[in-house]
C-alpha cells in the first residue's frame, strides 16, 4: 500500500510517499481502507519536533529520541471498513467509519488498523469522507474542554482563535450548550465566525478584546497567541481559563487560582474512546455542528498541505484526499 513516510525530524520536505507493507487486523480491531485524513498542529510539532518547552523532555521519549519511532503520521481518518478481526463485534466490512489515532499516528495511509474499542465510531450520514475525516481531533477537544469547564446556559464564552479547527467547533459546541459565545479571530474570517453562530465577533487587529467592559464565565485559548495576563483582566473572579496547548500552569496561573478563586484546564488528551464521536456524529446529523474545511490536497501533495498549515492561517481543518492514492 501506500503511506507517507517520515524517517527525520524537519522540514515538510522530510515526507515521502513510499510504498509499505499493509497491515493485518489482530482479533480486536478493524482495517479501514483510508479515503481521507487531515494536517493538524499534532501531526506539524510531531514531524518538525516542535513542541512547547515544558513538554520537551515526555515528547521526545514519546516520539523518539533522535528519529521518529513512528514512521507514518496522521491523527484522524474517514474511510470504509475493509475487513475485520474474528473478535469484532460492533463492525461489520462495508461500514463507514471516523475515528482517531492520536497515540498510534499512521493515517497517512491507504490502510489502517483500528482497536474496536478505541475512538472509532460509525461516521455521520449527512457528511462527506472529507468532511468526517476533520471531525475526530478538532471537534473532540473542543467537546472535551468545553464539557470540564462545565458551562452553563447563559455563561458568557470568550474563544481566541475561533476560526481555526478547534476553535471553530468551539464556537459551535458552546452555543449548543446554551452559552452567549463572543469569537475573537482576524478580519477576513469574523464572517466565517458569525456563521458558525457566535453571539459578537472582534477582529483582533482592529480592536483589543480586553479594551471593553465585556467579563466571561470562560476564555477558551485555542491558539496559544493571546497575553495570558489580558485574559486575567477580563476572565470573572471563580472563572475558567482553558488552555488546549499548554501542558502546565503557570506560577502566574497559580497565584490566580489561590487570590482569585480561578479555574485553569490545561492541554491534555481527550480520552481514547468512541463515546464523544458518537456525540458529535449526533450533534453534525442535527445540523448543530458543521465542518470548516479550508483546502483539499491530494495525497502526494502533502508537503505542500504541510507547508500550508504551518504557516498557521488555516481556517478550520485541512484535508487530505487518500482515495486519489488508491484509484492512481
Amino acid at each position: 500500500m501506500k503511506a507517507i513516510v517520515y524517517k527525520n525530524y524537519g522540514s515538510p520536505e522530510v515526507l515521502q510517499l513510499k510504498e509499505v507493507e499493509k497491515p493485518v487486523p489482530k482479533e480486536n480491531e478493524i482495517l479501514v481502507k483510508v479515503k481521507a485524513t487531515t494536517v493538524t498542529v499534532a501531526d506539524i510539532r510531531s514531524r518538525s519536533f516542535t513542541v512547547p518547552p515544558t513538554f520537551w523532555l515526555p515528547a521526545r521519549i514519546s516520539l523518539g529520541i533522535r528519529h521518529p519511532k513512528k514512521k507514518i503520521l496522521g491523527t484522524e481518518l474517514a474511510g470504509e471498513v475493509d475487513s475485520v478481526g474474528k473478535a469484532v463485534k460492533r463492525f461489520k466490512k462495508g461500514d463507514q467509519v471516523f475515528a482517531a489515532s492520536l497515540t498510534g499516528f499512521g493515517t497517512y495511509a491507504e490502510y489502517k488498523c483500528l482497536p474496536e474499542e478505541g475512538p472509532v465510531s460509525i461516521m455521520p450520514t449527512n457528511i462527506t469522507y472529507a468532511e468526517a475525516a476533520a471531525l475526530p481531533i478538532g471537534a473532540r477537544t473542543a467537546l472535551f474542554f468545553l464539557r470540564k469547564a462545565q458551562i452553563q446556559t447563559g455563561e458568557r464564552v470568550l474563544i481566541y482563535g475561533a476560526s481555526g479547527s478547534v476553535g471553530s467547533y468551539a464556537v459551535q459546541i458552546a452555543k449548543y450548550f446554551g452559552a452567549y459565545v463572543t469569537g475573537v479571530c482576524s478580519k477576513k474570517n469574523v464572517e466565517l465566525v458569525k456563521s458558525l453562530g457566535a453571539d459578537k465577533v472582534i477582529d483582533y487587529t482592529s480592536e483589543d478584546f480586553t479594551k471593553t467592559d465585556e467579563m466571561y464565565d470562560v476564555i477558551f485559548e485555542a491558539v496559544n497567541k493571546s497575553s495570558f495576563s489580558d485574559c486575567m483582566k477580563v476572565l470573572k473572579k471563580g472563572g475558567t481559563y482553558i488552555n488546549v496547548t499548554e501542558p502546565l500552569p503557570s506560577v502566574q496561573m497559580l497565584w490566580e487560582k489561590l487570590t482569585r478563586g480561578k479555574k485553569f484546564i490545561m492541554s491534555r488528551n481527550s480520552p481514547e474512546t468512541s463515546e464523544a464521536l458518537h456525540f458529535l456524529k449526533e450533534l453534525v446529523e442535527k445540523g448543530e455542528v458543521k465542518v470548516v474545511i479550508d483546502r483539499t490536497y491530494e495525497f502526494d501533495e502533502i508537503v505542500e498541505a504541510h507547508q500550508y498549515v504551518e504557516e498557521g492561517h488555516k481556517r478550520g481543518n485541512v484535508v487530505i484526499n487518500v482515495e486519489s492514492a488508491n484509484h492512481s
